[in-house]
């Protein structure tokens, strides 16, 4: 797929992405972490695919994101998708390690903020992904906070997401988004998702109900002006497919005394954490995360083309 960039260091946009932006299309962000480094292979490029797919479906154009070969990519054709999806070098990006990944010549998946900052860039308005980072769990020992949060806080694009993963500090992280101004609306709930769960038992202040009201919410920050910062669609995903809580509750429990017992800590904790949740689910953790993200792909799509519908 022909590509083109000015500049060597800015985002090169696909074709197809560059051309919906032109004309007015609705286009939808997508990370490409969850395809590199959270899902098994082969699974991983067929779940690229389907949630690519569900963005055409609902009549918007798919802008997934990733860095290869050190060019920062807004689209990917289908060679580009496989390679995120099948080569094991490729590295887990943030948006700290961006100008080092481009310097170098390197590639990468890109994580929330990283895709964050690349969409917002390129002039994407709309970015769905599975759950946020945030806050997490022993913050006032060692300080572990995701750098989502401060580029949430400064990027003014909209993201549709599950919540936070639940192994964070739910109650902290809420805090810390109203301490940085990041605006949170519940779509269809009183109550911050959980991710795994469809309600943290946290409640949110506004609740939305439609892409109607999301886009008077985005067309209102607009009009309003002022500091940039995202506006997060906490989107739940549906009892029906979510894990168990009781299950979800007892396995992670346990898994954070084995993290004391063994002196796991920092940076090691939120792998650990994740591999018992998937190990001691059998997997039902993977499946609630995959649905939750559909959800969430679905309602950004459906977003992103009633923005564009709206006068």
């Amino acid at each position: 797929m022909p590509q083109n960039s000015p500049e060597p260091y800015e985002p090169v946009l696909s074709a197809e992405v560059r051309s919906a932006l032109h004309t007015g299309l609705p286009v939808v962000a997508l990370e490409s972490t969850i395809i590199a480094h959270g899902l098994p292979r082969p699974r991983n490029l067929s779940v690229a695919r389907e949630l690519e797919g569900l963005v055409r479906s609902a009549g918007a154009v798919p802008a997934t994101v990733a860095v290869l070969d050190g060019r920062a990519l807004v689209g990917l054709c289908e060679d580009q998708l496989e390679r995120v999806a099948e080569d094991p070098a490729v590295r887990k990006l943030g948006h700290r390690d961006l100008a080092p990944a481009l310097a170098a010549g390197a590639s990468g998946a890109t994580t929330v903020s990283a895709t964050t900052f690349l969409a917002a860039r390129a002039g994407v308005g709309v970015f769905a992904t599975g759950g946020l980072g945030g806050v997490h769990r022993e913050w006032a020992a060692d300080q572990d906070e995701s750098a989502d949060l401060r580029l949430l806080a400064r990027t003014g694009i909209t993201v549709v997401c599950a919540g936070i993963k639940s192994i964070l500090d739910v109650p902290a992280t809420l805090q810390r988004l109203e301490t940085l101004g990041v605006c949170v609306v519940g779509y269809g709930t009183g109550h911050f998702p959980g991710f795994y769960l469809s309600s943290s038992g946290e409640p949110v202040d506004w609740t939305v109900r439609s892409p109607e009201e999301v886009v008077e919410v985005i067309r209102a920050r607009e009009a309003l002006g002022g500091p940039a910062s995202a506006l997060i669609v906490a989107n739940p995903v549906a009892e029906a497919d979510q894990l168990d809580p009781a299950l979800h509750d007892r396995v992670l429990a346990e898994a954070l005394d084995a993290c004391r017992e063994r002196g796991i800590s920092g940076q090691g904790v939120t792998p650990f954490l994740l591999d018992q949740l998937m190990r001691r689910t059998g997997g039902a953790s993977l499946e609630a995360n995959l649905a939750a993200v559909r959800r969430n792909v679905t309602l950004a799509a459906r977003i992103a083309v009633t923005a564009t519908d709206t006068p």
